[in-house]
């Protein structure tokens, strides 16, 4: 899946900056910081249709076209504009290709969310941002089909790797951030175990390729959220969604895109 190895790189130790080399001018101040591919931060694409370009500007070629949650490597940080920096342009590394993207199309925001500690975790790169108390479930179990709408201890929230499909600011919990559950995890389960059929299989992997928001309307359920009216007490009563304090929903709502990687543990 696209964005586990987004997120693999999000997390991997090349991220530490000691690896990179900076050279100072004959005046004393820092010239730009400029990577190995290896050690360059990782980042992913945050809108559909990218352009990858071979200079940076607009009438540049373009190389290649970026898809949302496309993992990059950013080659050059803090420098003059032939350096991919200076405005608003990144040098980077799409697998063997390298090229210029507009600045405003990356990040590398993530969420961690711990069911069991009942927490919520935002990082940047390998750096903890904030962490927030998290209401969840009443079940702790994975989520495996569609809950009974009466049935409260069967609402489970799923555990994976998914991504922000959707910003929800009118959401009747406040604010929401919509997960792209079912994914292709969960519906290889599905499929396995007669709970879906083949095509729903397929139309969940497709729309998982392509960075859209899956079909919602399967055995497997849908609609996962992260958002507000949390009690910050980390008390168990959703169903199926992870709830934060609406303050800290506001916080968040700062950090994240559509695309932004979320981790969901046991």
């Amino acid at each position: 899946m696209r964005q586990l190895a987004v997120l693999v790189l999000l997390v991997a130790p090349a991220l530490a900056s000691a690896q990179a080399s900076r050279e100072v001018s004959a005046v004393g101040a820092p010239a730009p910081v400029v990577y190995d591919v290896d050690a360059a931060p990782a980042y992913y694409v945050t809108e559909r249709g990218v352009a990858l370009r071979e200079a940076p500007h607009e009438n540049a070629r373009t190389l290649a076209t970026l898809r949302t949650r496309d993992g990059v490597r950013v080659l050059a940080e803090d420098g003059a504009p032939a350096d991919g920096f200076a405005h608003g342009w990144r040098l980077v590394q799409w697998g063997e290709t390298r090229g210029y993207v507009r600045a405003g199309t990356l990040s590398n925001v993530w969420i961690r969310v711990d069911k069991s500690e009942r927490m919520t975790y935002v990082y940047r790169g390998a750096e903890l941002l904030r962490e927030f108390p998290a209401d969840v479930s009443v079940s702790p179990e994975d989520k495996v089909r569609r809950s009974g709408q009466e049935e409260l201890e069967h609402y489970r929230i799923p555990e994976g790797t998914f991504f922000v499909t959707r910003l929800n600011p009118n959401s009747s919990y406040y604010r929401a951030f919509v997960l792209s559950y079912p994914g292709p995890a969960h519906a290889l389960r599905g499929v396995r175990d007669g709970i879906i059929t083949q095509a729903q299989y397929e139309a969940i992997a497709r729309a998982d390729r392509e960075g859209l928001e899956p079909p919602m309307n399967t055995a497997l359920g849908g609609l996962i959220e992260i958002h507000g009216h949390g009690s910050g007490r980390q008390r168990a009563w959703t169903r199926g969604c992870v709830a934060l304090r609406n303050v800290h929903m506001d916080e968040l709502w700062a950090y994240v895109e559509v695309g932004t990687p979320v981790v969901i543990e046991p």
